[in-house]
């Protein structure tokens, strides 16, 4: 039972974890009132908290379906990946890097680096850009990221489990931290950008196999 403090976003968060953990399957239909039973709360709040999730493109409402999450769609992966990659520089670019926002960032390339599965290499990856951006002063941009990134799970979870992938992304997110050490944002913003399509490029041939 969840605590009846602002419930939207309680539901909200429960809905997320659950769908990240692989319990909400991509197509399947959110059942309100089944929802309602199991967090023993009445069906407003769920409501709100699955609008919420709809205007962030996490699911979508289907006529005589209701609420489900989205299948995987090539276009879609486009938008996300180029918006959250432009986003992302724009942060870099605007924000200011100290030594405590460095050694961050290599501890949670360690993280990263010794992930034992794809679900936590996954995770460790998106930890590692939420510090990289986490300087921004921009609180609407951060929380369209974030948003953004969520979807972006289903994704990533869905077909970047490949570790020799991973292993490219391993480097590039060491470049990035070599060159912000040296404070060359210029060069940090390209190998960021190269870091999303990376993926986003090993996405697109996924879909269309």
């Amino acid at each position: 039972m969840i605590n009846k403090i602002n419930l939207r976003d309680q539901v909200r968060d429960y809905l997320l974890t659950e769908m990240k953990s692989g319990n909400l399957q991509l197509g399947k239909t959110l059942n309100l009132a089944a929802l309602a039973r199991e967090l023993k709360v009445s069906v407003t709040p769920i409501r709100e908290a699955l609008t919420q999730l709809q205007q962030a493109h996490i699911i979508k409402a289907v006529p005589n379906r209701g609420f489900i999450i989205a299948e995987l769609d090539v276009k879609e992966a486009e938008d996300l990946y180029n918006l959250v990659a432009s986003l992302e520089v724009m942060a870099i670019e605007s924000a200011e890097f100290n030594e405590e926002t460095i050694v961050a960032l290599k501890k949670q390339q360690e993280v990263f680096e010794n992930a034992q599965d794809a679900i936590s290499r996954i995770q460790a990856d998106l930890d590692f850009h939420e510090i990289l951006t986490h300087g921004f002063e921009n609180d609407l941009a951060l929380q369209i990221l974030k948003d953004l990134k969520t979807r972006i799970f289903f994704y990533e979870r869905a077909f970047t489990s490949d570790e020799l992938f991973y292993n490219r992304s391993d480097n590039q997110h060491e470049a990035i931290i070599s060159a912000i050490e040296d404070d060359n944002v210029p060069t940090a913003s390209l190998l960021l950008k190269m870091n999303w399509m990376l993926i986003l490029n090993y996405i697109q041939k996924k879909l269309t196999e």
